[in-house]
C-alpha cells in the first residue's frame, strides 16, 4: 500500500494534539526528566496519579547518560541497588555497598517503565513560568525550547496541576522563577534558594533524600534540585540517592493526594 505524506503528517499532528489536550489538567507536573524526576513519575503513575513531565532538552535522562565524566557506568549503594533490581536493571558488585550499572541501560529502562506506567513526557518543551492563584502555585506555563533559544516573541500555553515538582537538577530552574516572581518565601532556612555545596558523596546521598519535600505551597523538589535548594552537597556519579529521593517523594505526594 502506498504511503501518503499528508496522512503521515496528519496522524502526528492529531495524535500529539490529543495527547497534549488530555494532559492539560494534571495531578502532578514534573519539570525535568532526569533520573529523580522519572523515578518519581513512575511511582506516582503506578499509584494511579495523573502525571506529566516537561523536559527542555530533546533527550530525557539528565546526567545519568554520561555516568562519570563520560565513562557511562554509574554507582549505587545497597538501597539504590534494590530499586534498580526492582526495575530489572543489572547491577554488578564492586565492593561492599558499591554496585555499578550500565548508565545507558539504567536510564533508558527507567524512562521506558515510566511511559509504560502511564507517564506522559513532553520533550523539547520547557517550563518558563508558573500559574498562581491566591499566592499558591496551581500549574505551569510552557513553551517550546527552541522558542526560548532563538529569542522569538511567542506566547506560551498553560497547564493546570495540583502539585508541581522541580526536578531540574543543579540549576533549580523552576524555583528560580518562583523566587523571582511569586510572593512569599521558600521553606528553606533563608527563605531563598540556598545553593548547592561542593562534593561530598556520603553527605549528599543522605540529604538528597531528606530534602525531597515541599518547598513552597504545592511545590516540591526532588533529586539534585532538592540539595541545591536546601544548601546541601553535590554527590557526583553515585545515583542511589536520586532513585531513593524519587521513591520517597512519590509516597509523600500520593498521601497528599490521598491516592
Amino acid at each position: 500500500m502506498a504511503l501518503k505524506e499528508e496522512i503521515i503528517t496528519k496522524s502526528i499532528v492529531e495524535r500529539f494534539s490529543e495527547k497534549f489536550v488530555n494532559n492539560l489538567n494534571q495531578d502532578v507536573i514534573i519539570a525535568g526528566a532526569g533520573p529523580a524526576g522519572l523515578t518519581l513519575a513512575y511511582y506516582l503513575a503506578k499509584k494511579g496519579i495523573k502525571v506529566s513531565v516537561f523536559e527542555k532538552k530533546l533527550s530525557v535522562g539528565g546526567g545519568m547518560w554520561g555516568g562519570g565524566m563520560l565513562f557511562n557506568e554509574i554507582v549505587v549503594q545497597e538501597d539504590g541497588k534494590a530499586i534498580l533490581e526492582e526495575f530489572g536493571i543489572k547491577t554488578v558488585k564492586y565492593e561492599d555497598n558499591y554496585y555499578t550499572a550500565d548508565a545507558v541501560e539504567a536510564i533508558s529502562t527507567i524512562c521506558s517503565l515510566a511511559t509504560k506506567a502511564g507517564v506522559k513526557i513532553f520533550n523539547c518543551m520547557m517550563v518558563e513560568d508558573v500559574m498562581v492563584k491566591k499566592n499558591e502555585v496551581c500549574g505551569v506555563v510552557v513553551n517550546w525550547t527552541p522558542v526560548e533559544m532563538t529569542g522569538l516573541h511567542v506566547d506560551p500555553l498553560s497547564v493546570k496541576s495540583k502539585i508541581v515538582v522541580d526536578a531540574t537538577g543543579h540549576s533549580v530552574e523552576l524555583l528560580k522563577i518562583i523566587e523571582r516572581k511569586v510572593q512569599g518565601k521558600l521553606f528553606t532556612k533563608t527563605g531563598k534558594i540556598m545553593g548547592e555545596k561542593s562534593m561530598n558523596a556520603e553527605i549528599g546521598e543522605k540529604t538528597v533524600v531528606e530534602n525531597s519535600k515541599e518547598i513552597y505551597k504545592n511545590v516540591y523538589v526532588v533529586g539534585m534540585a532538592a540539595n541545591a535548594a536546601f544548601g546541601a552537597c553535590r554527590m557526583g556519579p553515585v545515583f542511589g540517592g536520586m532513585l531513593l529521593s524519587g521513591k520517597k517523594l512519590a509516597e509523600i505526594i500520593s498521601k497528599r493526594l490521598n491516592k
